[in-house]
């Protein structure tokens, strides 16, 4: 792209400002065509470097001692709680629990695919964990497979459905696995290396970084503080050195 050197700067701003307004517009307008067939809002992003599953059937993915939970693990976890569970009464703890539920408005779930995407969706820690397995099932490409969810480390298949994302333990976010539960063999190698979600779900990767493209050339097209105005500075008044008085006749 050639620009004429005579074309003044803002004119120029403004031409790349509307292509990214439309862009902008595409995006919002397809994100919130999702939100309305999925009943949420989700996004999907693409993690750097070939996941060490990637193309693995699931009882091949890493062997159980991968995901042991050694004792270096559980010295930090422990260093991490403040007080002693223990000490404290039942009321006692009821009563915090219920403090920490008040704060808690949302929480962001992370699932992972062994084909590198991401899916991300946010819950009210009140909902269930059989509300993300219907969401899987309405973006997945193969919904007639049976599949799991684990989290890790060490590694622990999610499968009480009843349980609050609250109460899981996954506020105020969490990063769960995807893995088709087939046996080893042709049918679960196909499975493994076909698209996990649909199309539709996977053309979303990178909108919202589309769609947030117009508010950031607005923040960074607005003039700074004190642009324009006089720089000129404020006189300052000096005062005058006393007068050296000449020293008198001894």
């Amino acid at each position: 792209m050639i620009v004429d050197g005579s074309s003044p700067l803002p004119l120029k701003r403004r031409r790349f400002t509307n292509i990214d307004s439309m862009e902008a517009a595409s995006a919002k307008a397809k994100l919130a065509a999702a939100k309305e067939k999925f009943g949420r809002e989700i996004h999907v992003f693409e993690t750097e470097g070939p996941s060490p599953i990637q193309n693995e059937v699931p009882s091949t993915e890493e062997s159980d001692d991968f995901y042991e939970f050694t004792a270096e693990d559980y010295h930090q976890v422990m260093a991490t709680k403040k007080e002693d569970n223990y000490l404290k009464t039942r009321k006692t703890r009821e009563a915090e629990e219920a403090a920490r539920r008040s704060r808690v408005t949302k929480a962001v779930i992370r699932v992972r695919f062994p084909d590198n995407h991401t899916l991300e969706v946010t819950f009210h820690p009140s909902e269930t964990i059989q509300c993300l397995y219907d969401l899987i099932m309405k973006v997945i490409s193969r919904p007639d497979l049976p599949f799991y969810l684990y989290t890790t480390p060490p590694k622990k298949q999610i499968k009480d459905m009843t349980l609050d994302i609250f109460s899981a333990g996954f506020i105020p976010g969490a990063i769960v696995y995807f893995s088709y539960d087939l046996p080893k063999g042709d049918d679960a190698t196909a499975a493994d290396s076909a698209a996990f979600l649909l199309d539709e779900v996977t053309s979303l990767k990178g909108l919202e970084v589309i769609a947030g493209a117009e508010q950031a050339e607005a923040i960074q097209s607005a003039p700074e503080p004190g642009v324009g105005a006089s720089t000129v500075p404020f006189p300052i008044a000096q005062t005058s050195k006393p007068s050296e008085k000449k020293p008198g006749r001894p």
